[in-house]
């Protein structure tokens, strides 16, 4: 084994070492801003978290989401469309590390509200999951990573080739506070 991997596996197991099933970190109802994409897709939103229940593992949380697709316009010229989605989804808190980092994982339903622009459909129902990561820089705020996987099966079928939009990698980063 090089010198490498033996100092990330050492790293690794020092790191899953700190995780522990406490309750320390905040669980009460949260309110957040968040900018993300998905697939190609920017956008910016609000999430809102019920208060932790299930043993204090487990939160609802419902996302509102204005996106921006970019495709070609009349004139074949770049052109950015808003739509908007909603999703509500259960979280499942796995650990906390040191009493600043909460690790979950995150699935649920999504409703697309597409443009007429560039979709004749007026709503696009999936699913989504994510794992995610709060960084608390105070007892009730934190910054939060998260990164996975949308599938609507979403077509701007207004647009030449029927390209997908919606579906594909996921990602958010934002701030939420807890109170």
């Amino acid at each position: 084994m090089s010198i490498k991997k033996t100092g990330l596996t050492i790293v690794v197991f020092l790191l899953l070492l700190q995780i522990q099933a406490q309750d320390s970190l905040n669980k009460n109802f949260g309110i957040g801003l968040q900018v993300g994409q998905h697939q190609n897709d920017f956008g910016i939103g609000l999430n809102v978290s019920s208060p932790y229940f299930s043993n204090q593992k487990m939160t609802v949380r419902l996302k509102a989401n204005l996106v921006w697709n970019e495709h070609p316009d009349n004139n074949s010229e770049a052109t950015w469309t808003p739509y908007s989605n909603l999703s509500i989804g259960f979280v499942q808190s796995v650990g906390e590390i040191n009493n600043f980092v909460r690790v979950y994982g995150e699935g649920g339903a999504i409703l697309l509200f597409p443009s007429s622009e560039f979709s004749s459909e007026s709503t696009n129902f999936g699913g989504y999951g994510l794992f995610g990561f709060e960084f608390y820089f105070d007892e009730h705020y934190n910054y939060f990573f998260e990164a996975g996987g949308v599938g609507t099966g979403a077509r701007e079928d207004k647009i030449t080739g029927n390209p997908i939009y919606s579906n594909g990698f996921l990602v958010n980063v934002g701030f939420r506070a807890q109170f």
